[in-house]
């Protein structure tokens, strides 16, 4: 059997009926970027115009987000950029533990194709998938070890700084930081 690819992914999710969240959205929302992409950004879940779209990080968010990326130096063609949540939740709220549960396992077959160095989770919603105990306040700009060959790198979500002007520096300094650990990164390989 061949092996899975994006776009046999994408087209997968198309049909896929596994999340109650598909009655109300327009259509399921797969990552995009970079399919060898060494960095790999996750969010909560796709938004109003994301569900519009279906891409990830279109609307507001993503346009900071892209503002964030050029301060290190990346565009989006650099990176894969992605969601726990697959499909729109109603009016925006926080997806639950079940529809992220349900959603889980197309992200892990995104980061099983994309096979990235260095995953950054985009808010607490992300940062849970991969550690439980840390909260983003406390782990948000610093690297955490994932395995010998993967580090995530939590930074708040760019939509929280658009809700809460007083995290907008703490986001231009997390994304310094990522800059300045994807520097040594590839100076020490």
């Amino acid at each position: 059997m061949p092996a899975l690819t994006l776009p046999d992914l994408q087209s997968k999710l198309r049909e896929w009926k596994g999340c109650e969240l598909y009655k109300t959205a327009t259509q399921a929302v797969l990552g995009e970027g970079n399919p060898h992409a060494e960095i790999m950004f996750i969010g909560e879940a796709p938004g109003q115009k994301e569900d519009e779209q279906g891409r990830p990080f279109v609307g507001p968010a993503g346009q900071f987000l892209d503002e964030l990326l050029g301060t290190i130096g990346l565009k989006r063609a650099d990176v894969y950029i992605s969601n726990v949540v697959k499909y729109r939740p109603p009016q925006n709220r926080d997806p639950t533990p079940e529809e992220k549960e349900q959603c889980m396992p197309w992200l892990k077959m995104e980061i099983s194709l994309i096979k990235p160095k260095v995953i950054v989770p985009l808010g607490r919603h992300a940062l849970g998938h991969f550690f439980t105990k840390l909260s983003i306040t406390e782990a948000h700009g610093k690297p955490q070890k994932l395995s010998n060959d993967v580090t995530v790198f939590p930074i708040y979500h760019p939509a929280a700084a658009l809700h809460n002007g007083g995290l907008r520096q703490a986001l231009y300094d997390d994304f310094q930081a990522l800059g300045k650990f994807l520097a040594e990164r590839k100076s020490a390989s």
